[in-house]
């Protein structure tokens, strides 16, 4: 299976609502691509297509990042599970110097691609496997969107992102206040109504924030 073909034919271009300035190749329907996905594939258990959404932690975030350039104009920065590519598109848009992109599934990296390609940027995939792949990419802004959603991923992330935090790097995440979020190790920036879709979260609507890690954050403890 050609990844960008899929890509192109399970989903729509559509500019988002939220984030005018910018279009993604998106599903209405997750299930739904997930089904075809394994279908496809010729595997079921696989992880839920995550790329084929823009999630409302994410939106925040690129609408922060679009709203305030100065934060990212001019710096490196890396899109860490980058799902669609959203976030780090919208830095690129923004003014980063570069953007590097961390997403470990295939198709992901295939709709960041594109969706990179339609809205006139440039976004290296820099990670073709785990997470874990990004541990020696170096940026001077670190971005996560909706990533807190499941425990063992958050433990992972807020590890990495603590550590990146301390290094120096600028750290930005939006979340929508998930359960597995250490909110004591960030400060929020800004709040937001951002669309949501029904059949995901249960409604067409919801709070979401952009929050900053504190710089001498240590990985452990909230």
């Amino acid at each position: 299976m050609r990844a960008a073909h899929f890509v192109r034919s399970a989903t729509r271009l559509a500019r988002l609502s939220f984030v005018p300035e910018i279009s993604l190749y998106q599903v209405d329907d997750i299930y739904a691509l997930w089904a075809r996905t394994e279908r496809e594939l010729g595997r079921a258990g696989l992880p839920p297509p995550f790329w084929g959404v823009a999630w409302p932690g994410g939106l925040a975030l690129a609408r922060y990042l679009l709203d305030h350039p100065a934060l990212v104009t001019g710096r490196t920065v890396l899109d860490f599970g980058a799902g669609s590519g959203l976030v780090g598109i919208a830095a690129a848009k923004a003014g980063a110097a570069s953007v590097m992109t961390s997403e470990p599934d295939p198709l992901g990296r295939a709709a960041i691609a594109l969706n990179a390609a339609i809205n006139g940027v440039a976004a290296a995939v820099c990670v073709d496997g785990a997470y874990g792949g990004a541990a020696g990419i170096t940026a001077e802004v670190v971005l996560a969107g909706d990533v807190w959603y499941e425990r063992d991923l958050a433990e992972h992330v807020s590890g990495y992102l603590a550590d990146a935090a301390a290094r120096g790097a600028r750290v930005l995440t939006g979340d929508i206040g998930r359960r597995y979020f250490p909110r004591g190790r960030y400060q929020c920036l800004a709040s937001y109504e951002v669309p949501a879709s029904l059949d995901l979260e249960g409604t067409q609507a919801l709070h979401a924030s952009v929050w900053q890690a504190n710089r001498a954050c240590p990985a452990s403890g909230d």
